[in-house]
Parts: structure tokens; sequence; C-alpha cells
């Protein structure tokens, strides 16, 4: 197979510029192949569905680390409240979050696949595909209503929790969610920047959590629930901020700025990826049933399925369908507890254990991948 069939328009079309479609992009173009992305935005800061917040381990084995210092806040101390308010204060030595002008690094993120040679194309939205011999057959409209159309190798969706990549090719979808909230105070202040608030209350966020949280710009405060399409309601962010915002000190004050959104939540979807066809990211349910953290399990499974397609498009390498595949995150244990979170989420033990030491050992592993004592060791400790 040459490595630039003229038959092809490109090599790898990639649906979507967020962190995974984006590091896909970059491991295929930088192993030679031509790789063109279509992104639906033409600001790819704006519209964001996505807290931004980075893991230590994205920060610094990933391409986010040669991002701008001054769009990052680093985080080291995890706040949990339980629900009548009482904290604990978590933390691990060497660990942090990130927090980011999440705008801003997306279009940083967006430069970087342009100097990379990326063909970048924003404000361009997939609209169908077909599988035409070898390849595929892709349209789409670009701004102002111009039809796209390009012939692929192999069509990458990297398009969110409700891919239309998925949809149009058959490949499996997302089902189970995660409804997220989130507002932007511009400028505000917390007394405690340093530390990621978190709050636990079947009333304001069954499922799943608040939070509240420093950036580089100001503060973050969000709220998300179990998404019921039967009985779908939007999480009541003002009343909880009504409830917390005065601990925590932040100012009262209306929004500068709101995001919201679904999460997956259910695991990787099924099929995966199948006929050149493949999907990565949100679009792929890679996404912590119990965290709802993506980016770095995105940004890896997306990585990984770029070198793959370089592979085999440049050496016969395996076929990379099967190693989108095998390199997605199972979640075996995680989705095991999203079930019983769905299932036996109540206050009272949060409130009761809070500053219990199997409390705290199960929230280092959610919040910090600790590893080394057993609960019982953990109790033991504290005694």
């Amino acid at each position: 197979m040459p490595l630039h069939d003229t038959s092809y328009d490109c090599d790898v079309l990639v649906v979507g510029a967020s962190f995974a479609g984006a590091a896909c992009a970059l491991a295929a173009a930088r192993a030679g192949l031509r790789v063109t992305v279509l992104e639906r935005k033409t600001d790819p800061g704006e519209r964001l569905h996505t807290t931004g917040i980075v893991v230590k381990e994205a920060a610094e084995q990933t391409w986010l680390s040669r991002a701008p210092s001054d769009c990052l806040h680093r985080v080291e101390r995890v706040r949990l409240y339980s629900p009548r308010l009482q904290s604990l204060a978590l933390n691990a030595p060497g660990y942090y979050f990130l927090t980011t002008d999440t705008p801003r690094l997306m279009r940083w993120l967006a430069d970087e696949l342009r100097r990379n040679g990326v063909d970048l194309r924003l404000g361009a939205s997939f609209t169908q595909a077909q599988r035409d011999g070898d390849g595929w057959r892709i349209e789409g409209m670009s701004q102002g209503l111009l039809p796209i159309r390009c012939r692929a190798r192999c069509l990458v969706g990297a398009d969110g929790a409700k891919s239309r990549v998925a949809e149009r090719t058959g490949l499996g979808r997302v089902n189970e969610f995660l409804y997220g909230i989130e507002y932007e105070f511009a400028g505000a202040q917390l007394p405690e920047p340093d530390a990621l608030h978190c709050f636990v209350s079947k009333r304001y966020a069954p499922g799943y959590i608040g939070w509240i949280a420093q950036n580089p710009t100001g503060v973050q405060a969000g709220l998300a629930l179990r998404h019921d399409p039967e009985r779908a309601r939007v999480p009541d962010i003002d009343g909880f901020l009504a409830r917390v915002g005065a601990l925590v000190g932040l100012p009262t004050a209306a929004p500068d700025a709101t995001r919201a959104g679904l999460i997956p939540c259910s695991g990787p979807v099924f099929p995966l990826a199948r006929d050149g066809a493949l999907l990565t990211g949100d679009a792929a349910g890679i996404v912590s049933p119990v965290t709802a953290g993506g980016i770095h399990s995105a940004w890896a499974h997306g990585w990984t399925l770029g070198q793959a397609l370089a592979a085999h498009v440049r050496s016969g390498g395996p076929a990379p369908e099967q190693v989108a595949i095998d390199s997605a995150p199972r979640f075996r244990t995680k989705r095991a507890l999203r079930w019983a979170f769905d299932r036996f989420q109540f206050d009272w033990p949060f409130d009761l254990l809070l500053h219990s030491a199997p409390l705290r050992w199960a929230a280092e592993q959610v919040y910090f991948h600790k590893r080394g004592d057993s609960p019982a060791r953990a109790l033991r400790r504290a005694e």
C-alpha cells in the first residue's frame, strides 16, 4: 500500500478537535500521515463541554505538558464536603491537578495541530460517510453552507457523547450519561485556591457531585447528576451555590459564562471500531464512570490510535481497529461502583463516616489513584 495514495484526499479524517481528536491527529501527522480534522466550531474555545481539569498523569505524560504555563493553575488538595457541609482535607504527596483557562487551552491545541501539519478546518460539520472500496467517502458542510466532499483511508469519530460518526457508520453509541452544568466567575478569588472543593449531596447531585475550584482566570463551579431521559432535569446549580458558595468564599455574583453537556458514564461502546471507522474520547465512552474524568484516558487512547493508524498505513502494522478496541480502558471496577452509586447513594453514610479511615482510603483511591494500604490497614493506622 503506497504511503501517499493519490486516490485518497487524506489518510485519516478526524471529526472533532477536542482532546481525543487532537491527540489522534497529532500522533498520525507526526508519523507522516496526511490528516484532516473537521471541527464544527469556528472558535475551538467556544461552547465547551469540559471542565478542563487535567490530572497529573496528563499534565506530565502527554502533549499537554507543553501548554502555556499561564493558562494553568495547580491544585494540590481536595476538600470533600458531606451533605451537612462538614469537610475532610485530602492530599497525596506529589500529586496535583491543573485547572485551566480552557478556552485558551483549546485554541493553543488548535494551533499545535496546524504547526504539526494537520489540515484543521474550523466551522466544518460532518454530515455523512459511506464505505467506498477500502476507504470512506465523507460529506460535510463548511461555514457559509459550502459542501465538503473527500475520500479518506480511515475515519475517526472524536465528536462527543452524541457522536454523529458513530450513528452514520453503525458503530456503538453511548447510552448512559451524567448531565453537568458549570458556571465561570471571571476574576473571582477563593480563600483556599489550592483546593478542589467537592460536594456530596443526593439532593443536588444524585449520582455525582458538585465542585468549585480556582482557575487561572477566576472560579469555576459546577454540578452534575445522573441523566434519566424519561425524567430529564437540569441540575439546580443556583440552589446548590446558594447553599455552599459562602462556605468556600465564592463571591455573590452572576456568572460570566455557562457551559453544560452530557458526560458518558457507561464505559466503552461496542462496537468501537470496524472497517476503517474508529471512535475515541467521549464518542467511544472513554470516560471514567465514577469520576467522569476523561481528558487523560481520551488523550492516551487517541494518541495510541493515531500511532496505530500510522503504523498500519506506513508499514502494514496491526489492524488499527483491533488496537483501538484493545487499548480502550475497560473500567470494570469503576463500572461496578457506578452501578452501586446509582442504586445505593444515601446522604447519611457520608455524614456519619466522613472522618473515618475507610472513607478517607476510598476517597484517596478515587481522587489520587493511591495504591498501597488496604482499608483494613488504613483503619489500623488511624487507631
